[in-house]
């Protein structure tokens, strides 16, 4: 008898982790709403990755309620097995070289103001994807000329200077995710390396400190607070605009142990303590995820910049 490919071949040997049961504050929002089943329709009808569905995110009718999807370009086949991740890991497909039209025509559609693309992790290519993040921010823009566009890119390691090519297109948001403390990255990212991404993401400030920089962290997973507050200063060292801090929720007993739920009044604290140590923008709760509320985000972005850089002058009149 026939059966399916195992959606993650290469976690069938893993130890089983049973799931911890949720707590009451871990809830997501059921709104089944005329928009959520439009934009579903759209993802649908132009053949459309979103990482809403390939990640199982717990906020997708909420979002999806609101127009708000975040696409993944390059498949739905990813090239790494992160131990957190649910989405597929195998030998991926070649590009579609009509995916950058499709994407713009499906943000035309939705009428975004901000649109999330975030992609799998393409190591079979010579540059990463990193030409095919700019010609999909291109698109987007030739034919949605006020629609902002956030990326959350790979980390394109052991590609070179291939990054730089996105930046060619001017995002006005480059995002790459942390994800975990260090101690842990050999267990949870073995692909990955802790200081690579700080170096990516403190590389993109200087290359075009216009452009909003972020990152994020998931926690449950074993971290120490200790840990958590070293991120945040090594974050801010490489610049970064915004910080997101949201719980891991293990997507099947196969998957990186849980080790923890945090409370929302611990949640509070860490953005408290984010904020005081100098992010423009802290977004720290439970269901946080890395392009949840981005549309308001960034309009609260652009608002903090501007308070910032007028403090500043206001600071240097005073002391001239």
């Amino acid at each position: 008898m026939k059966t399916d490919k195992p959606r993650h071949p290469e976690k069938v040997n893993k130890p089983f982790n049973p799931i911890k049961k949720k707590p009451k504050w871990i809830r997501s929002k059921l709104l089944n709403s005329k928009e959520f089943f439009l934009t579903k329709s759209i993802v649908n009808k132009n053949n459309l990755v979103t990482v809403c569905q390939e990640a199982n995110c717990p906020n997708i009718t909420e979002c999806w309620s609101k127009r708000h999807a975040t696409f993944m370009i390059m498949g739905d086949t990813c090239t790494r097995a992160c131990a957190f991740c649910d989405v597929k890991t195998g030998k991926p497909n070649s590009l579609d070289p009509f995916e950058p039209e499709k994407i713009s025509a499906a943000v035309k559609k939705l009428n975004l103001r901000h649109v999330v693309i975030t992609s799998v992790d393409r190591d079979d290519l010579s540059d990463g994807g990193s030409n095919h993040f700019y010609e999909t921010i291109i698109e987007i823009k030739k034919k949605n000329q006020f629609t902002t566009v956030e990326v959350l890119t790979p980390d394109f390691l052991r590609k070179g200077n291939s990054y730089k090519k996105v930046l060619e297109a001017k995002p006005d948001v480059f995002n790459h995710n942390i994800e975990t403390v260090p101690s842990l990255y050999l267990k949870v990212r073995p692909g990955s390396r802790y200081f690579a991404s700080l170096e990516l993401l403190k590389n993109v400030k200087q290359l075009d400190a216009e452009i909003f920089t972020k990152s994020g962290i998931m926690v449950g997973m074993g971290e120490t607070k200790d840990e958590i507050l070293q991120v945040m200063d090594d974050l801010r060292s490489a610049q970064v605009d915004f910080l997101t801090i949201g719980q891991y929720l293990q997507p099947s007993p196969k998957h990186f142990p849980l080790k923890k739920y945090y409370n929302p009044e611990e949640f509070k604290d860490f953005e408290t303590i984010a904020k005081a140590k100098g992010f423009l923008l802290v977004s720290s709760s439970p269901l946080t995820r890395s392009s949840y509320h981005a549309d308001e985000d960034f309009c609260r972005l652009k608002e903090e910049r501007i308070k910032k850089n007028n403090a500043e002058s206001l600071s240097k009149e005073i002391n001239t």
